[in-house]
């Protein structure tokens, strides 16, 4: 086995994460960079630093895990949830179930939640956020961000939703009480069922096909009839009836049955 090869087996057995799901050459790039920053020669030298330092561990789960993030990202795109899919949603049920998946620092759900609020009160909103990244996510119970993260935020919406310290942002407290952020391996753990809403944007295209197939076959499973999966714009679903779903607008995919 070479020596990536037994990293992969390693990396599997410390911590539970597959490796060998995500593809290679951009996984190699990604950690070739830091195990040479750490004065590493080698893959089984990184991983002997990984078993002895946990500081180490946690820069290794953050290069492997993408967090670039940004509120209402693709804005376009958040405006056809707004105008388009949540109408529908919310003409059945005004009690929706939503899962920001692979949701990094938290600026997804909290633009979720943000959008919801123009038909539903904050009180009433409930999101469940997960992300594999521990950091990430204590990032985003805290909620503080740089002003380069909001640059497609609309000012209204800034103003209704932000406090200004200093040079950052701070989500209200009321925004924040609407989203659950727990951790979760989206290949190896168990999902939740019946959302009517699954964001799952920017982190498919890290996969390997097979795993991409694995994992919009549980997204499938865990949407309820005309349950809506939202992908990120790079990340098109090129046979949706695979997975019982058809699409509703651009990068949006509706489940059929």
């Amino acid at each position: 086995m070479n020596d990536y090869g037994s990293f992969i087996v390693n990396i599997k057995r410390k911590t539970g994460i597959d490796l060998s799901k995500y593809k290679e050459a951009q996984m190699k790039r990604r950690l070739t960079s830091l195990y040479e920053k750490k004065g590493c020669h080698s893959f089984n030298e990184f991983f002997d630093l990984i078993n002895k330092d946990r500081h180490t561990l946690n820069e290794f789960l953050d290069r492997m895990t993408i967090n670039v993030s940004e509120f209402y990202r693709n804005a376009k795109r958040w405006e056809v949830l707004e105008q388009k899919i949540f109408p529908r949603l919310l003409s059945t049920n005004k009690r929706l179930k939503i899962w920001s998946a692979a949701c990094s620092t938290g600026e997804e759900p909290y633009t979720t939640a943000m959008i919801l609020s123009n038909y539903l009160p904050l009180s009433q909103i409930s999101i469940h956020a997960t992300d594999l990244d521990e950091n990430a996510i204590q990032k985003a119970k805290i909620g503080v961000y740089s002003s380069s993260s909001l640059a497609e935020v609309p000012a209204h919406i800034k103003h209704k939703f932000f406090t200004k310290e200093g040079e950052f942002y701070k989500v209200n407290e009321e925004v924040k009480r609407t989203v659950t952020f727990k951790k979760q391996d989206l290949l190896a753990d168990r999902f939740d069922s019946n959302f009517d809403l699954i964001i799952c944007r920017n982190v498919m295209i890290y996969f390997t096909e097979e795993a991409k197939d694995q994992l919009y076959k549980k997204f499938s499973a865990a949407l309820k009839k005309d349950g809506v999966l939202f992908v990120g714009s790079t990340e098109q679903i090129f046979n949706p009836g695979l997975y019982d779903f058809e699409a509703e607008d651009t990068f949006f995919y509706r489940k059929t049955k």
